[in-house]
């Protein structure tokens, strides 16, 4: 049966390209269609089962989504997104990620220029050709250039957006984990090692009838072309250009195979340099001994790992960068896992202007989720259009001291997501700010400035006694918008110092804190941090296992996380900076 997953996502290319036929984000039938992604994502149930009269009943679901809804279940495909993809391929879709270029801009560039891809925007750009088009000069060409750069825009090398590979591969795995055939599916590759951006796809099935998983396989909708099918490996790309490899291992192989296919060039050589000293051979099929080649284990990681005397080593940290040599002395460092996290300290309900889940839904679905304590952090004020008034925190307040007699096991703060301004002011007056159990304070404006700026509007937050954390310190989209430019050091420095937390988003499109700068901040001592969800919508509580990823990656321990403390340890830090 089509998926709930599958259906948004179809309708989300739907958007995309709509968002260029109309020559808008905020075009009717745009915003039209990102309420039906957004109600098929909440559906209690399936929207396959549903007919095309019954989805018109769902709120956000119209009676033309309802039709595409019921087109793509039944066909497969709709007719509209295959018409558009023809219109604006792939190529020139990724226009749309480079900051600076909106729907207009891209359309007039192919119209005027002849540009439908990044290579060609970019000889555009060295031609100084940009000149005199509407909109677009001499800073406007360097600022593209820059954004071109800085996103990892290039050519072969392109790379996409962690949020759009992993709803992609978690697609391709749920769908081939429900074979009979299929005994275990993996999605490995950079995906699984958390890296924020992902050249494509390799996924692992243990299977005794690989055929059956082939044929499965390429009969998905969302594979627009099939570049290579063999018994045991088929490579396919989908509509947008990403390419997903899906291989077939015995179950007795599965260990070794997503070893092999998980770990960065790096760690593989490491990995088999150290089975040649031991007098071993280790390849994707298992761990051999070299006289014999009997096989010394191959079934699952941690026998590999430990067949080589070493300590196992987690998926994120396989890159290369000395995580060998730490589990061969024992001194990987103690990673905090998604189940020692008890609370939840940004979360967004309605009342913020871009919330899509009820403050009701939000707190019912934190307390489902076990959490023992959260944080409502509506916009602040100086947010336009989304920020609360103080007569709107006086009222959502109320609403609070009646959720807190319906949850007495969740502990439920008033918080606020504050704006940190240019000069590192944020909202409302100090009085005021007294009245809030916890604030985070991000950065939404102003991407534009130096190092040094961002540096000290970032410091001058963190000197605020309200502030008790910095939210999504770059401020980054991933693949859409770069993060600001700034002094890591001096602040991780100045936050240890005024004993301010450091926000690890786990919403995929940030991952903020990025995992190299975790991995720089590695050694200061007084340092911690917190792993929140961002959540705006009740199904991104997950958001909680991506920043528990993410935080892996970049070494962070258990213990300098403040939302793995019971409540009291948490508010004693809490307390400590504003006293």
């Amino acid at each position: 049966m089509t998926s709930n997953a599958d259906i948004a996502r179809a309708l989300q290319e739907l958007v995309d390209l709509l968002v260029l036929a109309e020559g808008s984000k905020q075009a009717f039938r745009v915003r039209a269609y990102e309420k039906a992604v957004a109600a098929v994502q909440s559906l209690p149930r399936e929207a396959a089962e549903l007919s095309a009269a019954e989805l018109e009943r769902v709120p956000g679901i119209g009676k033309s989504t309802a039709a595409k809804i019921r087109e793509y279940v039944d066909k497969g495909s709709i007719a509209r997104v295959t018409e558009l993809r023809k219109r604006f391929p792939a190529e020139m879709m990724e226009l749309m990620r480079i900051p600076g270029l909106g729907p207009k801009t891209v359309v007039m560039l192919r119209d005027r220029l002849g540009v439908t891809s990044v290579e060609q925007l970019k000889q555009a750009i060295a031609d100084d050709a940009l000149q005199g088009l509407p909109g677009l000069g001499t800073k406007s060409q360097q600022k593209i250039a820059i954004a071109i750069e800085r996103l990892g825009l290039h050519g072969k090398d392109r790379r996409n957006p962690i949020a759009e590979a992993m709803g992609i591969a978690s697609l391709v795995v749920d769908a081939l984990a429900a074979l009979d055939s299929v005994t275990r599916v993996q999605y490995c590759g950079s995906l699984r090692r958390f890296r924020e951006t992902i050249a494509d796809i390799d996924i692992v099935v243990a299977s005794n009838s690989p055929q059956d998983v082939m044929e499965s396989f390429i009969s998905m909708s969302l594979v627009a072309e099939v570049i290579g099918h063999g018994d045991t490996k088929t490579s396919v790309l989908t509509a947008t250009g990403l390419q997903i490899d899906v291989r077939v291992v015995k179950p007795s192989q599965f260990g070794a195979a997503i070893l092999y296919f998980t770990g960065s060039k790096q760690h593989n050589i490491e990995l088999r340099q150290r089975s040649i000293d031991q007098g071993l051979l280790l390849n994707e099929y298992g761990l051999e001994e070299t006289d014999g080649g009997k096989v010394v284990a191959s079934r699952t990681e941690a026998s590999i790992y430990k067949a080589l005397d070493l300590d196992y080593i987690p998926p994120e940290m396989r890159e290369g960068i000395g995580e060998i040599e730490a589990a061969a002395e024992r001194q990987l460092p103690n990673l905090i896992d998604v189940g020692d996290l008890r609370g939840d300290l940004h979360v967004h309900s309605t009342w913020s202007g871009d919330g899509r889940s009820s403050l009701d839904d939000m707190v019912a679905a934190a307390a489902g989720r076990g959490l023992e304590y959260i944080a409502i952090t509506e916009h602040g004020e100086d947010l336009a259009i989304n920020g609360l008034s103080r007569d709107q925190i006086a009222a959502e307040r109320r609403e609070l001291e009646r959720l807190r007699l319906d949850y007495p096991d969740l502990t439920i703060l008033s918080g606020s997501e504050l704006n940190i301004d240019r000069h590192g002011n944020v909202d409302y007056d100090p009085d005021f700010l007294e009245t809030f159990d916890w604030c985070v304070a991000s950065i939404h404006t102003h991407f534009d400035l130096s190092e040094a700026e961002q540096t000290d509007r970032l410091l001058t937050a963190m000197e605020n006694p309200a502030v008790s954390a910095i939210g999504h310190l770059t401020g980054r989209r991933i693949g859409h918008r770069p993060g600001i430019e700034l002094n890591a050091r001096a602040v991780f420095e100045a936050a240890a110092a005024t004993g301010t937390a450091l926000e690890i988003n786990g919403h995929l499109h940030r991952l903020d804190v990025p995992s190299d700068l975790l991995l720089q901040a590695r050694g200061i001592e007084g340092l911690k941090f917190v792993i929140s969800t961002d959540s705006h919508h009740t199904s991104e509580f997950a958001n909680l296992e991506w920043g528990v990823h993410n935080a892996r990656r970049g070494w962070v321990e258990r213990s300098s996380v403040i939302n793995t403390l019971p409540f009291d340890e948490f508010l004693e830090f809490v307390n400590r900076k504003r006293n």
